[in-house]
């Protein structure tokens, strides 16, 4: 019996499962943040984007994050503290998400396991949410469920190379009662120059999630166009505007 809900639990990962190829066991990619401000971009923090890999009960996985942080002269107006992080195993079957945030006067945490039984995708979630009350949820699905850190580690994974413009990739965001539609979007090719001097040639990648009949994009990534899709830029659409994320190096 025991053999067997292991097996079972085998194939409802491997239907979810893609090969690695992106990026290697440690790697940290730094950002300068800057805000939209009254129709001026100003350097408003940092950001960093760092993937390690090491165990997760028991398992070969790896921990991304996703770090941004507004600076304290930003702070009077607007504080930003961000962390986003994904857990995957190493042919990336998400386990673990979390979200903590400070955004303005806001605070809160969102947390989701993912387990397979029977064939399915389970998600247990937890929320804290910024008014103090806790809440949790417990959802099984018969497909393969994603957040969207996993999704962009996910497409730095994919071979692009018979990608055409327009082409997009969906996804099934979980979450929540009822899950998220989006896609990732091939837009367009653009050479973007970084904030260590140098140009690189990139893919144009919108994420974008669907809210009611209409889609709203989240975030817009421009990724190297060689094997290791490294993030060159990120344009990201906040509640309280807009803000964008450039490379500055990495290790």
């Amino acid at each position: 019996m025991l053999l067997f809900t292991l097996c079972t639990t085998c194939r409802a990962q491997s239907q979810c499962e893609y090969k690695i190829t992106a990026f290697p066991a440690n790697e940290t990619i730094n950002y300068n943040l800057y805000f939209n401000w009254q129709f001026i971009w100003i350097k408003a923090g940092t950001a960093s984007l760092t993937t390690n890999k090491k165990d997760y009960k028991g398992q070969p996985a790896y921990t991304t994050s996703l770090v941004t942080s507004s600076s304290k002269k930003v702070d009077r107006y607007f504080m930003m503290r961000d962390t986003i992080m994904s857990i995957f195993s190493d042919r990336l079957v998400p386990l673990y998400y979390r979200k903590g945030a400070r955004e303005g006067k806001r605070y809160y945490v969102d947390e989701m396991w993912y387990t397979y039984p029977d064939g399915k995708c389970q998600t247990t979630t937890k929320h804290l949410h910024d008014d103090g009350r806790k809440t949790a949820e417990k959802h099984l699905y018969n497909q393969c469920m994603t957040d969207m850190l996993h999704a962009f580690q996910q497409f730095r994974n994919i071979d692009t190379s018979g990608w055409k413009k327009g082409q997009s990739k969906n996804l099934s965001i979980a979450g929540g009662s009822d899950i998220v539609k989006a896609r990732l979007l091939y837009r367009d090719d653009k050479t973007v120059k970084g904030d260590d001097g140098k140009k690189y040639p990139c893919y144009v990648i919108s994420y974008i999630e669907k809210e009611g009949k209409k889609e709203k994009e989240i975030v817009r990534f421009f990724v190297t166009k060689d094997k290791r899709h490294i993030p060159i830029r990120l344009d990201l659409f906040l509640k309280f505007g807009s803000a964008k994320a450039f490379f500055s190096g990495m290790k």
